[in-house]
């Protein structure tokens, strides 16, 4: 195909140039394909949107994954085009006539083309749908240096700018506005200064779906996340990391804080919890316990001896735990909250990644939860920083290191948070939180019995401990 037929082609938004055998062979082959245990029986081009006329081309695609069962899922595939003659070799999805077609997201002129519409506040149109650009007022950040991917690929894809700026851009879409520009958004606005600052979105409307497709936010240099600091070799020294993980705890009070501040705001605004909600989060976790407990593999000498044959008294434990009367309100939440996801900065701890847990409907990260949900993940991270550490063979943390910084997150915490969003009284404050914990512990269990076996006995000594505590 001649170079002025497919010039052609991409400009009307027309990508019949580009095989859908090849294209469904290499969408399903990359990290960020989230159904690779189900069969694709087609791969469709549904709208192509034109961004870009010179070279490299760039051709913003919204593609599905049909499956067999009727449904489909929709992925954001931003589409470099370049001449043979310049030679791409990061992101090939296919190479004919001349011309090399790949992923625009592993390229940084094409990223670029991207964050200069965002700074544009651009709109571009085909076929019935808009792609906007937006840019956060105010914002005057310089990501004009040296561009580059960041990360490994998973279920997004970044590019950092300069080291000022990062484009984080949602590979699977669904309707509706992410949680992250939401959230970001309305902390920024409630005066929240622990996260790190949005510059600019981008985002669909069309006949398909409304969806947000990425957000820009200020890049953290020389920051590191609390995992590495906890568990790798050169991390944080344990006593300055508890006095550390205090003042975190003091930011994720101030969060809760901010996030159930407006009630004059429908989606954010705190509710009383209904009573079928925690019945249905105890029922939940209930009939995973039994299911899990039922099919643990044998281990005679493992650490899963401690906990075989006590399913009874695991569910016993939930449903006295779970007898709490008032529970407080439910806010929107972090919804993933663990070390992973905080980094500490030349200004202190910030927050990142609000999307909320990826496998998860975009309407259940959305949903309004007890902020204690989020305390118990973060919790859950001191377990196992305790053991990693050892496992990984990076570094020991002191015997009582797990103890020491729970109770210095949840005295900062407990400082800063208010109150009206927690269950009255320190009993039922911690009755709350051991069924969160005792929840993620039981999915814990079941994750690293598939995933990591050598894990097992962190959350097995997680669910010995809420068993034994009255």
């Amino acid at each position: 195909m001649s170079q002025a037929e497919v010039r052609r082609l991409a400009a009307r938004g027309d990508l019949s140039f580009l095989a859908p055998e090849r294209l469904q062979e290499w969408v399903v082959a990359q990290r960020w394909f989230g159904s690779k245990g189900r069969h694709v029986s087609s791969l469709e081009v549904l709208q192509a949107v034109p961004l870009r006329d010179e070279e490299p081309l760039l051709v913003l695609a919204l593609i599905a994954a049909r499956f067999p069962v009727g449904t489909h899922d929709l992925y954001q595939l931003p589409i470099g085009i370049r001449h043979s003659d310049e030679r791409w070799d990061k992101g090939v999805i296919t190479e004919a006539d001349n011309w090399t077609i790949y992923d625009g997201l592993t390229d940084p002129d094409l990223a670029r083309e991207l964050l200069r519409r965002m700074r544009d506040s651009s709109v571009a149109r085909a076929g019935g749908s808009t792609l906007t650009f937006k840019w956060a007022n105010g914002r005057e950040l310089d990501g004009n240096g040296e561009a580059r991917p960041i990360g490994v690929e998973q279920s997004n894809s970044s590019m950092v700018f300069g080291d000022a700026l990062v484009l984080k851009s949602f590979r699977r879409l669904e309707p509706g506005v992410n949680p992250e520009l939401e959230l970001l958004r309305f902390l920024d606005q409630h005066g929240f200064e622990s996260i790190a600052p949005l510059a600019g979105w981008y985002e669909y409307e069309g006949r398909l779906v409304e969806s947000t497709l990425g957000i820009l936010q200020e890049y953290l240099k020389d920051a590191r996340d609390g995992w590495s600091l906890a568990v790798e070799a050169d991390g944080e020294d344990p006593e300055r990391l508890i006095d550390q993980i205090h003042e975190l705890g003091r930011v994720t009070g101030r969060m809760h804080k901010a996030l159930g501040s407006d009630g004059t705001d429908p989606a954010f605004a705190p509710e009383e919890p209904t009573d079928e909600a925690l019945a249905l989060i105890t029922a939940t976790v209930d009939e995973e316990i039994e299911r899990i407990f039922k099919n643990l593999p044998p281990d005679d000498e493992g650490p899963l001896w401690e906990i075989r044959g006590r399913s009874q008294d695991v569910r016993e434990r939930l449903g006295q735990l779970s007898r709490i009367g008032v529970a407080g309100r439910v806010i929107r939440t972090h919804g993933d909250y663990h070390l992973g996801q905080v980094m500490l900065t030349q200004r202190g701890w910030v927050v990142l990644d609000f999307e909320g847990e990826p496998a998860r409907t975009l309407p259940e990260r959305r949903q309004k939860r007890s902020p204690l949900r989020d305390v118990a993940g973060m919790l859950r991270s001191f377990a196992y920083v305790a053991a990693a550490g050892q496992i990984l063979g990076t570094r020991v943390m002191p015997q009582d290191w797990e103890s020491r910084a729970r109770a210095a997150f949840l005295d900062g915490y407990f400082r800063d948070v208010d109150p009206a969003l927690l269950p009255p009284g320190q009993e039922s404050i911690q009755k709350l939180l051991s069924v969160f914990e005792l929840e993620k512990a039981v999915y814990e269990l079941n994750y690293e019995i598939n995933n990591r076996p050598d894990w097992v006995g962190i959350p097995v000594a997680s669910i010995m401990r809420l068993l034994e505590a009255r």
